[in-house]
């Protein structure tokens, strides 16, 4: 197997406060650098956010991609599908099912005209439609679910489900003939979340590490505390393992590290980027100063030879 061929690691997300300074210079917004810039130094893809909150505008994916090619020709996006298509408006009150998702043909139409944009270039690695856990196996949701497969079937598509009804043959067996990809994720075990699996169901592999913050997962005061978590290289270690399997039998294997806090997200994708390797890695001054640790398997990037350039050494 021929790792940085077949597998791409990269975060969730690259624009987070809490960056500043620990995975990027301070003052990013004051730089000509873009963000990206920095990321595609270090990774082959990022998994796009925002998307999952708010439409891409075309021109914005467009920008991104000219972004991220101008350091590394080799990199690629996938992007979340908008919430209006797998969650409920009320998701806090009430569980997202069939009968309390209610996405509108303009949600159609927005969201199609950034996948678009990013699939016009040849960077879409893949769309992922992620549900919560709340979304159980059940008729009236598999119905759903193969109308929305339907209805984005030109893209190549990634189901993320959290509950462990959707883990068995049927489900499996129905993304293979769909040609979908099923995502394995690593999440905390809680009542009847979803054990890490290592199921191929097309094509394309995928697999996000959300970080096991147990006593935050559900009951956290910020979003963001349920991603405050830091993989031990022996928690990593077993999904080195599962990747490798995983890549043996996909053709593109994505992995995403969504333990975004503090860019812990970072920190755990190099980890892993080097186990899989075996070769020493690049990353951001700030990171290796903030994560003394990496020092062990990873460099710094070099710096641009002019400042006022974008990073393009």
């Amino acid at each position: 197997m021929e790792p940085l061929r077949q597998v791409r690691i990269g975060t969730a997300g690259w624009s987070y406060k809490d960056w500043d300074g620990v995975f990027y210079p301070h003052g990013m917004q004051r730089r000509r650098e873009h963000p990206l810039e920095y990321l595609a130094r270090c990774f082959d893809m990022v998994e796009i956010n925002t998307s999952f909150y708010g439409h891409v505008k075309p021109e914005l994916a467009k920008l991104w991609v000219r972004r991220a090619a101008a350091v590394n020709p080799n990199f690629f996006f996938t992007a979340k599908l908008h919430q209006s298509f797998t969650h409920s408006p009320l998701a806090v009150m009430e569980p997202t099912s069939a009968a309390t998702i209610r996405p509108n043909d303009e949600d159609e139409k927005l969201a199609r005209e950034g996948l678009d944009a990013l699939a016009s270039e040849g960077k879409l690695g893949a769309l992922l439609i992620q549900f919560p856990a709340s979304f159980k196996n059940t008729s009236l949701n598999r119905e759903y679910l193969e109308s929305l497969l339907r209805q984005f079937i030109e893209y190549p598509r990634v189901v993320e489900v959290r509950h462990s009804s959707w883990d068995n043959p049927e489900t499996i067996n129905s993304f293979m003939q769909k040609n979908v990809a099923f995502c394995n994720i690593d999440q905390p075990q809680i009542g009847r979340s979803l054990e890490p699996t290592e199921h191929v169901t097309s094509p394309v592999g995928y697999v996000r590490l959300h970080g096991r913050n147990y006593d935050q997962w559900f009951e956290a005061e910020k979003r963001d505390d349920r991603y405050n978590y830091l993989y031990t290289e022996a928690e990593l270690a077993g999904w080195k393992e599962k990747i490798e399997r995983i890549a043996k039998k996909a053709g593109v294997t994505y992995v995403v590290t969504n333990n975004h806090f503090e860019a812990k997200a970072g920190v755990n994708a190099l980890q892993l980027k080097h186990m899989l390797t075996g070769q020493r890695v690049r990353a951001p001054e700030p990171l290796l100063r903030h994560y003394p640790e990496l020092k062990t398997i990873a460099d710094p990037l070099p710096e641009a030879a002019d400042p006022n350039l974008s990073l393009l050494a």
